[in-house]
């Protein structure tokens, strides 16, 4: 592929995998505006691999799930694979291992922010997952799941369900809860919004994100973490 820039060597050693042909990554990294803008040259764009990526998460994170809980039903094995599969889940991967940087983007894509937009980091860790299974099969991607995304199942779903979780807290205590909104920065097509908690009459957890949303996730989170590791 003509376009390539990208040097995978360093993200091959994060990923544990090395593949034989590395043209699997330029596409799992190429986003469809990209592959617009150079549509005479036949560019791929990594929608095909995220298909497949999406299926072979399911059924990986479902084999895991049905091992080690044999005693669990099967509605709350859903609700848990929901957890673990969720966008804000896979994003934070995808962020944690720099996908972000090997991404190739339409110019608009690049100046509105899609480098490190939740949903097109989450559309690169099943993109990326396609391009392992691609190149060499079932187990390297059963590895590289259980890696990154199953090896602590309990973080994760904790991490996905922590705004219930500290709701009940707040209730079983009668506390009253809020997410206040401290500040809002960068422009209109690529904001960050920074929350705190606040549990009672004392001030949490502050985080940032892209959405309100995911910033009071995060801030949940870290504040169930404080409250856990003091009580």
């Amino acid at each position: 592929m003509t376009y390539s820039t990208n040097d995978y060597t360093e993200l091959e050693e994060k990923l544990g995998y090395k593949f034989k042909d590395p043209d699997h990554l330029d596409t799992a990294f190429t986003h469809k505006s990209f592959a617009n803008e150079y549509r005479l040259a036949k560019v791929v764009s990594y929608e095909r691999y995220e298909f497949l990526g999406d299926a072979i998460l399911e059924f990986l994170s479902s084999r895991e799930l049905f091992k080690r809980y044999p005693e669990m039903p099967e509605g709350e094995m859903t609700k848990l694979r929901a957890s673990l599969v969720c966008e804000l889940s896979l994003s934070q991967i995808s962020r944690e291992l720099g996908f972000g940087a090997y991404l190739y983007l339409s110019k608009g894509e690049e100046l509105t922010g899609g480098r490190d937009r939740n949903s097109i980091l989450c559309d690169l860790f099943e993109s990326v997952l396609g391009a392992i299974y691609i190149d060499g099969g079932i187990r390297p991607a059963g590895k590289f799941v259980n890696r990154f995304l199953l090896n602590d199942i309990d973080k994760t779903s904790a991490f996905y369900d922590a705004k219930t979780v500290l709701q009940e807290y707040a209730q079983r205590n009668n506390l009253p809860l809020k997410y206040d909104l401290i500040n809002v920065t960068g422009p209109d097509h690529n904001k960050t919004y920074t929350v705190s908690v606040v549990l009672g009459d004392k001030t949490y957890a502050t985080a940032s994100g892209h959405t309100i949303k995911s910033a009071e996730q995060l801030a949940a989170h870290s504040t169930i973490t404080e409250i856990n590791d003091k009580d």
